[in-house]
């Protein structure tokens, strides 16, 4: 993975927030450390004589952030709220929202509180897809070990508070000098420093050494041939809209990757283990429609009763979502993903494009795990993740 850092850059920007953008858009810029609004960065600085923390806010993109989509929160008060034994959502969100300097900030981003819990001044996090390849592969474990042992590695914690009480209590008596970053399992990858270009380039060395493993043990050989079908994409458009309850429109995913990984064997159970990273499962769903013949309304039928068993499994006072797919796997053919707006079928085709790719180098590695379906549930579910997409 290139490192991108220009140092005639940096020396332009006037102060640590700016520096802060500057890097933060150099990890957005890659698409392979994050998605359509994922990860988060952050810097602490003083305000006035008091330590604050200037983290994303929530809803921001790392590639295109400015000044005004960070969020200053009072470090001290982050701090305390890690201490305690329980937050809900809410409460986490309205004590962070008292600590800000700005009222007309953005919401801090859902980290903040684990952000603020690093003794370092910069601190960046992605869902890099070489690490969460590695890690959501069978052996995972093992090798993550072998490959980040000055690493700090934390198996799947729900993200937000449940997370950051995790890392509190993991890290009281630890000396931080010790570690080079935070490996999360099914998740992600901190790294962090008190400059800036070091912090940064932590990040890439560490991706690149997880490239490194999987060229040399995941490699995909990807061999298709197209299929021509008669498949009624018009019918198809107006069959979901119908389900949907709104106009849908669609991103039709046909590359070579695509059609090889709609041809696999046992293709229902081959692409219907789960996410890649927790924060896709809001675009997504945590599985797709499988369509292995021409019945699509069918098809949907039996795809809408097993989500709506699914809900019933793990549901207690949640409203259920509309239970329709988000997208759908041709046999031999191509990816189709649903959305309200073309941007929005667009970001669904992105990170299902990632995922696929890992899935197939996963398995090389001896199989592909994603979070439980009960931890898949929690998080679709997740009243803040859920708020997101409202915006």
């Amino acid at each position: 993975m290139d490192n991108l850092w220009i140092d005639k850059q940096a020396e332009a920007c006037k102060n640590d927030l700016e520096l802060r953008v500057y890097t933060s858009n150099l990890l957005g810029e890659n698409d392979e450390l994050v998605l359509h609004g994922g990860g988060n960065t952050s810097v602490k600085s003083k305000v006035n004589g008091e330590d604050v923390l200037y983290v994303k806010g929530s809803g921001w993109d790392l590639a295109t952030i400015k000044p005004e989509g960070f969020s200053g929160v009072y470090l001290d008060t982050l701090l305390d709220m890690a201490k305690r034994e329980h937050l809900s959502d809410s409460e986490m969100v309205a004590l962070q929202r008292e600590a800000m300097l700005d009222e007309n900030a953005p919401n801090p981003s859902v980290e903040a509180i684990l952000h603020a819990l690093i003794p370092y001044k910069f601190v960046d996090h992605t869902h890099a897809d070489a690490i969460v390849t590695i890690s959501n592969s069978v052996n995972g474990d093992e090798h993550i070990v072998k490959l980040f042992g000055n690493f700090l590695i934390v198996d799947y914690v729900m993200p937000g508070f449940e997370l950051a009480h995790k890392i509190y209590e993991l890290t009281k008596n630890m000396n931080w000098d010790e570690i080079e970053g935070i490996i999360l399992h099914n998740h992600g990858i901190f790294t962090f420093d008190d400059d800036a270009k070091a912090s940064y380039s932590k990040m890439i060395d560490a991706v690149s050494r997880a490239e490194e493993f999987l060229d040399e043990n995941a490699i995909v050989h990807i061999e298709h041939n197209y299929v021509h079908s008669d498949c009624d994409i018009a019918r198809v458009i107006k069959t979901m809209s119908e389900y949907k309850g709104h106009e849908v429109h669609i991103a039709i995913n046909q590359t070579p990757l695509a059609a090889f990984y709609a041809s696999q064997p046992n293709l229902r159970e081959f692409a219907s283990r789960g996410v890649l990273t927790p924060e896709h499962i809001i675009r997504t769903k945590r599985v797709p429609l499988i369509m292995e013949d021409t019945d699509l309304i069918g098809g949907i039928e039996q795809y809408i009763a097993a989500y709506k068993e699914y809900f019933n499994k793990y549901a207690t006072d949640e409203v259920m979502l509309n239970p329709a797919p988000n997208y759908m796997i041709i046999k031999n053919l191509a990816v189709v993903c649903f959305g309200k707006s073309r941007e929005e079928a667009k970001i669904i085709y992105d990170i299902v494009e990632h995922t696929m790719l890992a899935v197939l180098r996963a398995d090389k590695l001896g199989g592909y795990q994603s979070i439980s379906e009960k931890d898949s549930f929690a998080m679709e579910y997740w009243e803040l993740e859920q708020a997101k997409l409202k915006k």
